[in-house]
């Protein structure tokens, strides 16, 4: 499991998420804006609404900020214009970044993002010059109690999953993005309590990193997902359990 796996499973442990939820529900806003606005509002019809509506309750943000988010995405309310946009880059150890960004003036964010990879040790870099080593996935983890490997593994594998392995206690399934929403459903109705169920970006290749160059990382993870502007931040990054234990001390 690449090292951002385990940093946001510890992350959920530590309750980071619950302790920022103000910028979290705000970033997570803007992601239900942008859905709606690209896919219309009906969830029923447009897959990643469904799927940030999704990530929003996970969040405990209120059904009625949900819904004018939403609204806001059709035009029933007014709204900023929010683009996507995406930033490559390194970090400490030569680690490959991708940072996923929405943002009302890409002309303001670009020197931030610049000036945070140069404050944690690495270089903003040209489009593509990591990218090309990700691939897009839908992974979902299960608490090993709550299900057994061959039950998941028939389940999974039915509904279009690539792979189900075991690790630390947690299953994980992966799976092709365009597959996200056949496995999920799948496993709920089969009744599996999910850990948790995302569509992420996966790295082809990883790099190792000791203990200094995994703290120094980590708090360059956490300088992006406290700019307002960042959604997601995914890295190639591994460690040992040893190390991540150490840094979660």
């Amino acid at each position: 499991m690449a090292g951002h796996s385990k940093w946001n499973n510890i992350k959920r442990k530590k309750g980071v998420i619950d302790a920022r939820r103000g910028r979290l529900w705000s970033k997570l806003a803007r992601n239900l804006i942008v859905a709606a606005k690209h896919g219309g509002g009906d969830p029923a019809a447009n897959l990643s609404l469904r799927y940030a509506i999704d990530k929003a309750k996970e969040a405990n943000m209120p059904a009625d900020t949900i819904e004018k988010a939403i609204k806001k995405g059709t035009g029933e309310l007014e709204a900023a214009e929010y683009l996507p946009v995406v930033y490559e880059g390194y970090g400490p150890g030569g680690v490959a970044f991708i940072v996923d960004a929405l943002t009302d003036n890409p002309h303001r964010t670009a020197p931030e993002i610049k000036k945070i990879f140069e404050r944690g040790g690495g270089n903003l870099g040209a489009t593509n010059c990591v990218s090309w080593n990700f691939a897009t996935k839908g992974v979902f983890t299960i608490n090993e109690s709550d299900t057994t490997e061959d039950a998941l593994m028939e389940i999974a594998l039915d509904a279009g999953a690539e792979d189900v392995k075991l690790e630390g206690g947690v299953f994980e399934v992966t799976c092709e993005a365009t597959a996200y929403d056949a496995v999920k459903k799948a496993l709920e109705a089969k009744k599996i309590p999910l850990q948790s169920a995302e569509i992420t970006k996966r790295p082809g290749s990883t790099v190792s990193v000791d203990a200094e160059a995994g703290r120094r990382i980590i708090q360059l993870i956490e300088m992006f997902e406290d700019h307002d502007d960042v959604q997601n931040v995914y890295t190639n990054f591994d460690m040992s359990d040893e190390i991540m234990a150490k840094l979660n001390a």
